[in-house]
């Protein structure tokens, strides 16, 4: 009797959670704005509370295996004669190749939820592709395309501002990205799929995100590079240990010049 009750519990939720909000368009509203802050901001406040968050470097994962992929957007910077147009510069990492890249995102769709969290602010979405060409001189090098979604407000000032509103609840995220890299050398592809605080498709019935309230790896992908990542975020109390990991994840490695390379 439990496990009927569990099973039409979680087909009620599944129903709740796949409704879809109402909105409205915002692609001609949205050109008067600039996400790059969004896409590049280093803190962040959680509106509802005026708490001041840093902001954790997104995680992400390439590969059927979860292999751990980093990536950091050094600039965005929005066309000034196509304000859909964004040209993004920044550096990837897997294991300890590093590349730099270079691309765009172009905004395709823009919405206003009719209902928000937190009225009267106003909460809304873009969405749309990107295409970033990492640097074909360096090693292991591919390109990067795919979709993403980013959350957005605006605040009692009229400015936009990335949506934390709901920062302290379970499964918080933003800018999702998700698509493939293809190697130049050997045009092969990969799954590729990054966000901050949670990664699109890889929930726990896809077997690599196991958290509830935040991610958290499944045990059997640990191997792959979220080993420390695990010790910093995953493990309590905060031992010695624990200080150190988090003390590694927040290295700008974005920043070292010159790095061991591998391929991927």
């Amino acid at each position: 009797m439990r496990r009927i009750l569990i099973i039409v519990g979680l087909i009620i939720s599944g129903l709740v959670c796949g409704q879809q909000p109402k909105t409205t368009d915002f692609l001609t509203e949205i050109t008067k704005y600039d996400i790059s802050d969004i896409l590049t901001l280093t803190k962040f406040k959680v509106e509802n509370d005026t708490t001041i968050v840093e902001r954790q470097e997104p995680i992400g994962f390439i590969g059927e295996n979860y292999q751990r992929f980093y990536i950091h957007f050094i600039s965005a910077i929005q066309n000034p004669t196509d304000k859909l147009n964004y040209f993004i510069y920044g550096k990837t990492r897997v294991k300890e190749n590093i590349c730099s890249f270079q691309g765009q995102m172009v905004i395709k769709e823009a919405r206003i939820l009719v209902e928000g969290d937190l009225p009267p602010l106003k909460q809304g979405f873009v969405k749309g592709t990107y295409e970033f060409y990492e640097d074909s001189k360096q090693k292991g090098t591919g390109k990067l395309t795919g979709t993403f979604s980013t959350d957005f407000y605006i605040d009692n000032n009229g400015k936009i501002r990335y949506d934390a509103i709901s920062f302290n609840a379970d499964g918080f995220n933003n800018n999702q990205f998700k698509g493939i890299w293809t190697s130049y050398k050997l045009n092969e592809s990969k799954k590729c799929n990054w966000g901050d605080y949670r990664i699109p498709e890889c929930e726990w019935k896809n077997g690599c995100d196991v958290g509830a309230a935040e991610f958290s790896i499944n045990d059997k992908y640990i191997k792959n590079g979220w080993e420390n990542y695990t010790q910093a975020w995953n493990t309590y109390p905060e031992s010695t240990e624990v200080i150190k990991a988090r003390q590694k994840e927040e290295e700008k490695w974005w920043n070292e010049n010159e790095k061991k390379t591998t391929n991927r």
